[in-house]
């Protein structure tokens, strides 16, 4: 290749170093014609020189970045198409510098404007409050862009990716926003496109960068764990590729480890310490096969396996016949290998091996081979595009419903005549109503599941068939709304609420016009002292009370009455009610906290804060403060809510350390007890805690079944080494297995979420 000649100057080395990066970025894009390739080389140079000058936190290059973001599409990704790459290259342009919207179309085209309008941040969203997030905002922008061109998506997934790989140059508060953002919205979204490399790494490089020592812990014991258990694993694959061999089919057999991230989170999920986690690898077998030979070549692998080895019928996943909503396909089955150790089996084609690392993209290369996938897809496209474009939403809302949005719809259960229907785990008979549609949904009363009446509430299993029950006189209530799990359902219920609302409060304003028309009095004359003497905070509460006749037009004519007599009027106190809401909120040692013993990280002080109940911050811990109006929240950097709001409200964030030198507190935290039950447990672990460790409890919630027992004990104490001593006791006492620290919303014998 001919050396690109740029029109801006450069020294040797780094002019070497750019060139580098994108030689090795078009080895891998798969881009045959040399029309598009000198439309690709056109935009890299058209880049370099709008980013000539910048430089990276790391001090490169800024151009590096995006020849990084392309590279990542082209080699990973697999998406080579020429428009894809050349916005990959140009994504930063028109946001970091002078370049226009109106430049790129006029040099790249429309389709390539459109796609970097998508990327483009929002400027000067808004200001960030509980209502709303600029960060959000720009989510929102970026999101919509699914229903009109998905690879908007896919560049910002490979952005977030490769500015992920190079966070360690940023500052600590900036790290922990980013890991947030990329936690909460970043790889869910990678795992619904079925991204799973991407989203392992995703999830892995937050966690690095947010806990750092916990992560490089669980690293080294899988580090340890890959040397101790490789001769074990070779000769079970061995095994099982001999019987393989003999049946005549053609495969590649490997095995794969858990990720840190993953871990850790079944770690968390399941309340174990790391030694507990059994099924830390999984084989994968992979058949090369024809395209009608996929299914039974699949399950003769099954039954070659479960003939030799016993398989667990409970941890049968199957996602050949119906595959996952992502076109996740694979055959996953758990057997008891040699020496008592459960293994987990995986077997798949090759074509499905590709989708399963690819997702999205390996379903573009197959495209035609599966419908049902398309159909899958374009339902959620447009269930996505109905939540952003909601206008009754803010951006925040509407961020949090795509993200529930993105849980996999894991259940799947048939109508009366048969139709397959896949809805989320959890969902109750009325997300299934609305499913079908939304005036069964209205008029839902319960149903009929596998010939069986059940209500409203009744959380669907896979395999059952429902048929709903209806009735005209039946309306949407507000307590529907608890019973849903699904934003179709969800949106359908407010709507009809609204409606409903609306009509009563057209019928309260004509009830209320009435009887002030009886005393020839002006609305404006009496609103607000009746307001105040109602108790309501607003005319459309009122208006909304008389018409649904929660309250009658008697009440207003006793304060009519009154008025005219010039009798005193009872009002509540509005001052007072203010001066303590006041009050409240300025109560910032709510747990007994010494508020010296907070100290920012730029040596100013805080005056109002409280620690996160979610987590139960302790002295010794990692900690940080999110700013959340004039309120201070304590939280640890692992807290699934600390992570949400930090997500939503990166710019809130505040480094916050324990001061040297401090009094003692007490603070609360949350002790998880796993073991054999037996008489006088419960009174030795008290025993423990409260006469040789001297604490206080604040709860103790305890259960025992099947010979097990699970507990709860909330004590307080005064920092982590008091907490890993209280562990070390309670771990000695005869019969208990296990002893871990845990959020404050634990309960015993809590089921815990598959993989």
């Amino acid at each position: 290749m001919a050396l690109l000649r740029f029109s801006w100057e450069k020294d040797g080395d780094e002019r070497r170093l750019i060139l580098r990066a994108y030689r090795a970025m078009m080895k891998h894009a798969k881009v045959t014609s040399w029309v598009d390739r000198g439309k690709i080389r056109k935009a890299f140079e058209y880049a370099a020189n709008a980013h000539d000058g910048m430089r990276r936190k790391s001090g490169e290059p800024y151009i590096l970045h995006p020849l990084a973001v392309a590279r990542v599409l082209a080699e990973e990704m697999e998406l080579s198409d020429h428009v894809t790459i050349m916005c990959a290259l140009l994504h930063d342009v028109v946001e970091d510098t002078e370049v226009t919207l109106d430049d790129i179309e006029r040099e790249f085209g429309k389709k390539s404007r459109d796609i970097i309008d998508g990327l483009t941040k929002i400027k000067g969203a808004g200001a960030f409050d509980e209502s709303i997030s600029d960060q959000a905002e720009n989510f929102r922008k970026i999101l919509l862009t699914i229903s009109e061109d998905i690879r908007v998506v896919l560049i910002k997934l490979a952005d977030r990716l490769h500015n992920m790989r190079t966070l360690g140059s940023m500052k600590e508060v900036k790290m922990l926003k980013i890991s947030s953002e990329t936690l909460y919205l970043y790889a869910p979204l990678a795992h619904r496109l079925g991204l799973y490399e991407v989203k392992n790494e995703l999830q892995n490089l937050s966690f690095k960068h947010s806990q750092r020592d916990l992560y490089e812990d669980i690293e080294q014991r899988i580090e340890r764990y890959k040397k101790d258990s490789q001769g074990y694993i070779e000769a079970f694959m061995s095994s099982i590729g001999d019987q393989l061999k003999a049946a005549g089919l053609k495969f590649t057999i490997k095995n794969r480890y858990k990720s840190v991230f993953s871990a850790y989170k079944k770690m968390q999920r399941q309340g174990v310490n790391f030694d507990e986690v059994y099924d830390l690898f999984a084989v994968r077998i992979i058949l090369k096969t024809r395209p009608e030979l996929e299914q039974a070549d699949c399950w003769q692998t099954y039954s070659i396996i479960s003939e030799k080895y016993t398989p667990n019928p409970k941890r049968l996943r199957d996602w050949i016949s119906v595959p996952r909503e992502n076109g996740y396909e694979s055959l996953h089955v758990t057997v008891m290998g040699p020496q008592g150790r459960w293994i987990e089996v995986q077997i798949r084609t090759e074509r499905m091996d590709q989708i399963a690392e690819r997702g999205i993209a390996a379903h573009w290369k197959y495209k035609g081979n599966d419908d049902q996938y398309e159909d899958t897809l374009n339902d959620w496209i447009e269930e996505v595009r109905k939540i952003l474009e909601n206008p009754s939403l803010n951006a925040l809302d509407a961020v949090r419903e795509f993200r529930e949005n993105l849980q996999p719809h894991n259940v799947y259960v048939f109508t009366p005549k048969g139709k397959l229907i896949r809805i989320p785990t959890g969902a109750s008979i009325l997300d299934f109503a609305y499913k079908i549609h939304s005036r069964i949904g209205d008029t839902a009363i319960g149903a009929k599941v596998n010939s069986e009446v059940v209500s409203l509430d009744y959380e669907l299993k896979p395999g059952d068939q429902v048929e709903v029950l209806t009735s005209r006189q039946v309306q949407a209530k507000e307590e529907w709304l608890r019973l849903v799990k699904t934003v179709r359902a969800k949106e359908h219920i407010k709507k009809a609420l609204n409606f409903k609302r609306k009509e009563a409060i057209d019928k309260g304003i004509e009830m209320f016009q009435w009887r002030l028309d009886q005393f020839n009095i002006e609305q404006n004359d009496i609103m607000r002292e009746l307001l105040t003497y109602l108790k309501f905070p607003s005319p459309e509460d009122f208006y909304y009370a008389l018409g649904m006749k929660h309250i009658d037009t008697q009440k207003v004519k006793e304060f009519i009455d009154l008025k005219l007599e010039g009798k005193e009027i009872e009002l509540a106190d509005i001052e007072e009610w203010e001066k303590k809401i006041r009050m409240r909120e300025q109560r910032f040692k709510e747990l007994g906290f010494d508020i010296d013993d907070l100290v920012l990280h730029e040596g100013q002080s805080i005056s109002n804060f409280k620690l996160a109940k979610c987590c139960h911050p302790v002295r010794g811990d990692n900690i940080m403060g999110i700013l959340l109006g004039d309120k201070l929240e304590i939280h640890r950097p692992s807290c699934q809510e600390a992570i949400t709001l930090m997500s939503n409200f990166g710019p809130q964030i505040i480094q916050v350390r324990w001061a040297e030198g401090y009094n003692r507190v007490d603070f609360l935290a949350s002790i998880k007890v796993v073991g054999l039950d037996r008489q006088g447990m419960l009174s030795d672990l008290i025993h423990v805690l409260t006469s040789q460790m001297k604490l206080n409890l604040a709860k103790v919630s305890i259960e025992s079944q099947d010979n097990m027992f699970e507990g709860l004990f909330n004590v307080y104490i005064s920092d982590t080494a008091e907490l890993e001593t209280v562990i070390e006791r309670l771990s000695k006492l005869r019969n208990v297995m296990m002893v871990t620290r845990t959020g404050g919303d634990f309960t015993p014998f809590q089921k815990a979420e598959s993989n």
